[in-house]
């Protein structure tokens, strides 16, 4: 007996520790986890923002068949040198915008700041030269700038691209222009377009000189950015931001002035093909674009009610770069001309200008049910339906009749059809008309049919098996 009362308080001890230890575990509080947010520059295109981007992806896809345009799809991560060589060393793209490092067979790589040096190493790649020319290429997608995130611009962002290879003639340039603005007039977008002529290599030389002698008389005026320009890019001080240097600019000498005879008379013809169509432009003596390849015809979109001559308020722009692929390896000569369009800003003018893309059609119908078995056929109904062309709703997570039928209510739909447990032993649905409140039933395998016939006749629209001559 002594020994039973001993182990009792030894009972006792074991289970007063366990007790401490489930109170403690109790005031532990559960950590919150933080959700990660995005990257500065970077965004969501959320759902209710995809109409206006489906308008805009839509229209350029419609021009590029309409013009026998082929696309590609290109990567986004390509070799640093293919842009070192291409877009320009002294460029704010390659000082300072792109995304570049070094992957894991020590190559370094960059995501693609944009895509027209890319087309035109595919080009050479795939042995385009060898069909007949010009190839016409198109491609969308997004490009990658480690550039100041602003309004309409991010690190981030979306271009369409219109390339041509093989060919010399003006009327390509032309061409090119013709079509990006017969995208805006399918958007109903109003655009101009400012369009310059920078000449050859050999011709821009004597030019950059005459630059340099004048802003080297200014250079105390000029702010950090354009004194550095004047120092290794001199061509890019025509494009500045800065407000001192565009008063400067007046009393510069133009390219224009500077052009070889052959780099004019491809210039007029460019001008004289776009007359021909009305398109209005402005000749902008000062518009060069921001990368190196570029020669002769250069331009850009604009807004048609835009007041400023800043390249951010650019929709677009492009221009010829004849030299672009013998740079690249390929055949020398080898002539080209292509321009790419920014669809976020384009998408955002649209939305300045309330341009509201068609709505998606409203569901006419709406699918009840209750049950597995029913949600099985329902799944092929809907199937059916959409086949038929006549667009449907449901709530398959719903279990109560009730809610369901309040959903059919705001969506307000005309018919709603019900399939509980009972139809599906009967090969039975009800079609319940969502106005008298009025229910019929009938055979599920020609509800489509009946349904379809029931909403011609609401709609004022003769069945289709009827003929002309019952309709008389």
């Amino acid at each position: 007996m002594p020994a039973k009362k001993k182990a009792e308080p030894a009972k006792t001890k074991k289970k007063v520790p366990a007790k401490k230890a489930s109170a403690k575990t109790e005031e532990v509080p559960k950590k919150k986890v933080k959700t990660p947010e995005l990257l500065r520059g970077f965004r969501d295109i959320l759902p209710d923002e995809q109409g206006r981007w489906n308008m805009v992806r839509d229209a350029i896809r419609n021009i590029a068949e309409a013009y026998t345009f082929d696309r590609i799809d290109l990567p986004v991560l390509e070799r640093t040198d293919l842009f070192q060589r291409t877009v320009g060393k002294a460029t704010d793209i390659i000082e300072k915008e792109m995304y570049t490092f070094t992957d894991p067979s020590n190559r370094s790589v960059a995501l693609r700041p944009e895509a027209t040096a890319s087309a035109a190493r595919a080009y050479i790649n795939h042995g385009m030269l060898e069909r007949p020319q010009p190839v016409k290429l198109w491609y969308m997608g997004p490009m990658f700038r480690h550039d100041r995130p602003q309004a309409g611009r991010y690190r981030q962002f979306n271009q369409a691209g219109f390339e041509s290879f093989g060919v010399h003639e003006p009327i390509v340039d032309a061409q090119l222009i013709v079509l990006g603005v017969q995208i805006f007039k399918d958007l109903g977008l109003d655009v101009k377009v400012d369009i310059n002529s920078i000449g050859t290599p050999e011709c821009r030389q004597a030019y950059l000189a005459e630059l340099v002698a004048y802003f080297r008389q200014h250079r105390s005026k000029l702010c950090d950015e354009d004194k550095k320009r004047l120092q290794k890019n001199p061509l890019r001080l025509l494009d500045s931001k800065d407000e001192t240097t565009r008063e400067l600019l007046d009393g510069a000498p133009q390219i224009l002035d500077w052009l070889d005879e052959k780099s004019k008379e491809h210039f007029m013809k460019v001008l004289e093909f776009i007359e021909e169509v009305e398109i209005p432009f402005t000749l902008n003596p000062y518009l060069v674009r921001g990368l190196d390849y570029y020669s002769h015809t250069v331009f850009e979109f604009l807004p048609a009610d835009d007041t400023g001559e800043k390249a951010q308020n650019a929709l677009g722009g492009g221009g010829r770069y004849d030299g672009l692929v013998e740079l690249l390896g390929g055949r020398e000569e080898t002539p080209a001309c292509g321009f790419a369009l920014g669809i976020e800003r384009i998408v955002r003018a649209l939305g300045d200008k309330g341009i509201d893309p068609p709505q998606r059609p409203q569901p006419q119908v709406f699918f009840a049910q209750l049950g597995d078995a029913a949600r099985r056929i329902g799944l092929n109904l809907y199937e059916e339906f959409r086949q038929a062309g006549i667009p449907v709703a449901e709530a398959f997570g719903k279990n109560a009749l009730k809610a369901q039928l309040e959903a059919a209510n705001k969506l307000n739909v005309d018919l709603t059809l019900i399939l509980g447990q009972k139809e599906v032993l009967d090969g039975t649905i009800i079609i319940r008309d969502m106005e008298s409140g009025a229910q019929e039933i009938v055979d599920v395998k020609k509800v489509v049919s009946l349904v379809e016939k029931k909403l011609r006749k609401e709609e004022g629209v003769a069945p289709i098996t009827q003929s002309p001559v019952v309709e008389k």
